[in-house]
């Protein structure tokens, strides 16, 4: 599927962007992501600051072409994240993996579900991952959006 035909089943809005917008975004990824490598927090507290940096990156990969998802309907975090391959090209395979810690935070969210230690780490490295990766083609691709 195409970022247009997401626009058309009504998944994303139009979204007319700018470097200071993408540069808050990425900058509160980071932010997230430093939060997450705190050790003295739970794990799942660090599993929530670590997703979040991957659903800021993922936003900011949407937005440099002009879309963002529409909230008011359902599954828009997954639309971001299903998003990748086709703002920043990322393998499929990871989008597998960013999804699979997707679900993981819903069943925690709202199961009350445990995150142990290496889920928690293993959703820093993904999101540190991440950051660098949307940072790289930003440069490479939307050196407007610097």
């Amino acid at each position: 599927m195409s970022l247009a035909n997401l626009l058309k089943i009504g998944q994303l809005k139009l979204h007319p962007t700018d470097a200071e917008e993408i540069e808050r975004l990425l900058i509160a990824a980071q932010r997230n992501l430093r939060d997450a490598h705190v050790t003295t927090i739970s794990a799942e507290t660090r599993f929530d600051a670590a997703y979040k940096a991957i659903m800021q990156c993922a936003l900011a990969a949407l937005m440099m072409h002009g879309y963002r998802p529409d909230t008011n309907r359902p599954g828009h975090h997954m639309t971001v994240v299903q998003s990748l391959p086709l703002t920043v090209d990322i393998e499929a395979k990871r989008v597998v993996v960013l999804d699979a810690l997707r679900r993981q935070r819903n069943v925690a969210d709202y199961s009350g579900d445990d995150i142990d230690e290496s889920t928690a780490e293993h959703c820093i490295t993904e999101a540190e991952k991440l950051i660098a990766n949307v940072i790289s083609w930003r440069a490479a691709h939307r050196p407007s959006l610097i």
